[in-house]
């Protein structure tokens, strides 16, 4: 394996004045040393890391990086800047640059060298020595650890230590469990964990950490979980196996919190421990974990309000409903297309079913569709309640969901419910539980107490008013026509092209399911318009790098050829890697189109049942002709302004043009 930094992969004098033109000056030397194969699709990359984070830390540090597919082997490129360049670091600009390129493959020994360098990016006598070195080889060196044994010592620090070693005898000092982990999972992972183990030392707390990076994941002992104190969780993606750290005070933050704050949140854990009745000090020995408090819902990342926090909620319902929504109204539609309309009238095929009979199978598929719709509701209350207060939402979630289904306030009932829930099992988990409860709290008390709350907030106190006003919701769908249901389809198409399958498109989306619950002529309209403007974007992507060719880099026509596919079936994120390479360009080009379609379809008056499908369900679908002909319009829109503003900023660009046909994409 070459080494991982070389002199001609370092920049002493990094001469860019904003964080795209640094990773492009950077990954150049990269491309020269044959390190990346496609330069413009490599950027893309990096473009879409940077949109998910900044990558920019506190003391002068910019790390932008990504796993790519036009990455040869784990590769580092060091640039310093004079002038500093803005990384979004709290503290001001970078002027120590890293562009850490992975391959999509790399291995764990690969990984682990990018990880060692990121825990290194933690000594501050390192990184003052990188802005002192004028030699691009010797800064090189540095990089790879080539330095004296003693600095070599401090640089490994306490990371790679084992986390079985028991604790030293004598007081038992406070002991935490730490989990730090970032989409990326290559350096602020590791550069969380060697933050939180350093400032651990300096508190005297015992505590150790978990890397859920790229490189996998080495589980604490389950024997020092038991006898922890606190939990710090430090990601941006799921923890894994998060259910073994049920019963402590959690302390859930950002991954970068821990990098720019690691002995607050250890405070923090302190003071969590004490008020659950956990915590120990020199003197006092460990007590029984309190059970009932899993994570309550105030304990966002970093920085979140509570509007933000609510978008999550609601978006983690969303999601655990959408393959309910698939399966079923899929199931639906093609019951209806096999055996027809009437075939909802169909006795149950539990009493009859003939297997040589078309119709069985037809009412066998609608009436299992029918039974994973009825779902829908509870699954959506039952998880935006766990996505506030963990496991012990459930259980009241889905009993107000079920409710919400009983009294007819459909869609937004469920909504309501499962916020509700939530509300009242994070109000529990805030009560002082007697020691001689807190075993049964979990399985017994909260779900007790909160399903009868939210029963009764359900069934005597909102849910009157939320059934009416589902009601007239769904009679106003009903009767829309003419301009309003024009209106609403450019509304709708909008939305759907906004973020390519992000908050702001599954609100859309959601929105139009919610109605498949009690369809109308309404909600069908509005479910047609939904999945028409959600194909547009990647169709007219698709379109623009088939006429225009020579406007996209090789990896946006391949990308391109996809598209097509990905669009057909309804699949709007097909359009994101065009977005991230040139979102200025490709999602106003995309929202244009979508509100053109969204507009044809519903003055078209197409209907659909389906949830899902694009074109594979065209017969399904009412005024099929016309339908195709709306994604057509919005598709040829898109394209067209596409390729016009890709073609104005050739023209603008043209003085100082390169000879390279393919276009440099710009990120917003």
């Amino acid at each position: 394996m070459s080494q991982l930094i070389t002199a001609d992969l370092v920049d002493v004098d990094l001469f860019a004045d904003t964080k795209e033109a640094a990773a492009r000056s950077l990954a150049e030397r990269m491309a020269a040393a044959g390190r990346v194969t496609d330069l413009e699709a490599f950027l893309a990359d990096v473009a879409a890391r940077e949109a998910q984070m900044p990558t920019g830390l506190n003391g002068g540090i910019g790390i932008p990086h990504c796993r790519s597919a036009h990455v040869t082997e784990p590769t580092l490129a060091f640039g310093r800047s004079a002038e500093g360049i803005d990384f979004g670091a709290p503290d001001g600009p970078a002027d120590l640059i890293f562009l850490i390129a992975a391959p999509a493959g790399a291995d764990d020994d690969h990984l682990t060298i990018l990880s060692a360098l990121a825990r290194r990016l933690a000594d501050s006598t390192f990184t003052e020595a990188l802005r002192a070195e004028r030699d691009p080889a010797r800064a090189a060196a540095l990089i790879r650890g080539e330095t004296p044994p003693e600095a070599d010592a401090e640089a490994e620090g306490p990371a790679d230590q084992p986390d079985t070693t028991p604790a030293d005898s004598g007081p038992s000092p406070f002991r935490v469990v730490a989990v730090t982990s970032c989409p990326t999972g290559i350096a602020h992972t590791y550069m969380a964990a060697e933050a939180l183990q350093r400032a651990g030392e300096e508190e005297g707390v015992d505590l150790r950490v978990e890397t859920q990076g790229s490189a996998g994941f080495r589980r604490i002992d389950p024997a020092v979980v038991a006898a922890a104190d606190a939990v710090i969780l430090a990601h941006d993606v799921e923890v894994r196996e998060k259910a073994r750290f049920a019963g402590k005070p959690v302390v859930d933050v950002g991954v970068k919190a821990a990098i720019n704050r690691p002995a607050a949140l250890i405070a923090e854990a302190r003071e969590k421990a004490a008020q659950a009745g956990t915590g120990t000090t020199a003197e006092a020995a460990p007590k029984t974990p309190d059970a009932s408090r899993p994570a309550p819902m105030d304990e966002g990342a970093e920085g979140e309000g509570f509007g933000t926090r609510l978008r999550t909620w609601l978006m983690t319902g969303v999601s655990y409903m959408v393959p309910f929504v698939a399966a079923g109204g899929l199931l639906i539609a093609l019951a209806f297309a096999l055996g027809g309309y009437r075939i909802s009238d169909a006795p149950s095929v539990a009493e009859h079913f003939a297997w040589g009979e078309a119709a069985s199978w037809a009412a066998l598929m609608f009436q299992t569709g029918q039974a994973a719709f009825g779902f829908l509701v509870p699954v959506l209350a039952g998880f935006i309640a766990y996505g506030m207060a963990d496991r012990p939402g459930l259980v009241p979630g889905f009993v107000g969901g079920a409710i919400a289904v009983t009294i007819d306030a459909g869609f937004l009932g469920g909504l309501v419910a499962g916020l509700l829930a939530g509300a009242v099992v994070a109000a529990i988990q805030r009560l002082t539980i007697p020691p001689v409860l807190r075993g049964i709290m979990p399985v017994v008390v909260i779900p007790l107490v909160s399903s009868a709350v939210v029963g009764f907030l359900m069934f005597v106190v909102v849910g009157g008013p939320i059934a009416s006003f589902q009601k007239a919701m769904t009679d106003w769908l009903g009767e829309l026509s003419g301009a309003n249901a024009v209106l609403l389809g450019v509304l709708l198409g909008l939305m759907m092209c906004f973020d390519l399958g992000g908050p702001v498109n599954k609100v859309a989306y959601a929105f139009a399911v919610g109605g498949l619950a009690t369809p109308t002529d309404g909600s069908l309209k509005v479910m047609a318009a939904v999945m028409a403007a959600g194909m547009v974007p990647p169709l007219g992507m698709a379109l623009a790098t088939t006429v225009r060719a020579r406007l996209f880099g090789k990896a946006e026509r391949e990308n391109g050829k996809a598209a097509w596919v990905l669009g057909a079936s309804f699949i709007s994120e097909g359009a994101i890697p065009f977005a991230a390479a040139d979102s200025l360009r490709v999602i106003p080009s995309a929202m244009a189109g979508g509100a053109v379609t969204g507009a044809l379809s519903m003055a078209f008056g197409a209907t659909l049942r389906a949830p899902h499908g694009g074109l594979f369900v065209v017969p399904l679908i009412g005024n099929a002709l016309l339908y195709v002909v709306a994604i057509a319009a919005g598709t040829v829109v898109t394209a067209a302004l596409v390729v016009l503003l890709k073609s104005r900023r050739t023209v603008e660009a043209a003085p100082a043009a390169s000879d390279t046909p393919a276009v440099e994409p710009v990120s917003a």
